[in-house]
């Protein structure tokens, strides 16, 4: 509030201040339907229809082109709340489009950019093990960094969305950007990250994990975890607990108990309806809690 417009971009950050190497997009457009990798699809999948939204593929303009993103809005009014949605692994397919459809529903712009466009599209990959062998390996947390700061730049310049009232949310693989992204990007201003890798080897393409941030987190998160994750010990998300704790941080971790990784992905078997509505509604009130919407 009350900074000029270059201040803005200044703490936005530019989409050049994070080094992306310059390269050719792998995917120009958006998958279509869910991914091949998670199908045949529940028959709980939820489908959210676009009645009273604009929802479809946008443009995100980069440094290194334009990057194919997903947005869903209300189609009456202007200047709504942001939410940033981080895919799963499995890309932008079409459960994160209905979840920004969802957040559209509730008076959101909602956009989630395609992080693997210049990879690969793993839409058409059989295996969760061939999706991060050919794709999810060669992502740079860097270059995710810019493309988001490039999303929410583009969400302030297309005049529908307030992005001082923003929050952003992610799943699986995108849990972990989200705790990232909170460290990174300070005008957010609200963060939930849906059982999200919390600790790791530091590479050169990931240099550090949401452990690592911890105590220079600059908003609050709210993290959803179960407490059955079998890729997510939950000693890792006590040492997490702990280093929040430590560094003074408004965050909370959320476990449930007896709950897998991916309650939330209503097309899989590993979906929790309990555990997944609770978590939307936590979702919901942490944002307004913290200012958005």
């Amino acid at each position: 509030m009350g900074e000029s417009g270059r201040d803005i971009e200044q703490v936005l950050g530019s989409i050049h201040t994070t080094e992306v190497t310059r390269r050719g997009f792998m995917m120009t457009t958006l998958a279509v339907g869910f991914a091949l990798a998670v199908r045949p699809v529940s028959a709980e999948t939820i489908v959210t229809d676009a009645e009273g939204l604009t929802a479809g593929e946008v443009k995100i303009p980069t440094s290194d082109g334009p990057l194919p993103a997903y947005r869903s809005m209300p189609s009456k009014g202007r200047s709504f709340p942001v939410v940033v949605v981080v895919q799963e692994i499995f890309g932008v397919h079409e459960h994160i489009k209905d979840v920004c459809r969802r957040l559209a529903k509730l008076g959101y712009l909602a956009v989630a950019p395609e992080l693997y466009a210049r990879q690969g599209d793993v839409s058409k990959l059989s295996g969760i093990n061939e999706i991060r062998e050919k794709v999810v390996s060669k992502v740079a947390d860097s270059q995710v960094m810019a493309d988001l700061d490039a999303t929410v730049a583009w969400a302030k310049s297309s005049g529908n969305g307030n992005i001082e009232q923003l929050g952003i949310t992610g799943f699986c693989w995108g849990g972990r950007i989200v705790w990232l992204y909170a460290a990174h990007n300070p005008r957010v201003k609200a963060a939930v990250a849906w059982y999200g890798r919390l600790v790791g080897k530091p590479s050169e393409l990931q240099p550090k994990h949401p452990i690592d941030v911890a105590a220079s987190l600059k908003v609050p998160v709210l993290g959803l975890y179960g407490g059955d994750d079998q890729g997510i010990p939950l000693d890792t998300v006590e040492q997490m607990r702990t280093a929040l704790k430590a560094a003074g941080r408004p965050s909370e971790i959320v476990v449930y108990p007896n709950t897998p990784h991916g309650f939330h992905a209503d097309y899989r078997a590993s979906y929790r309806k309990e555990q997944a509505e609770d978590g939307w509604q936590r979702l919901q009130a942490w944002f307004k809690q913290h200012g958005v919407g």
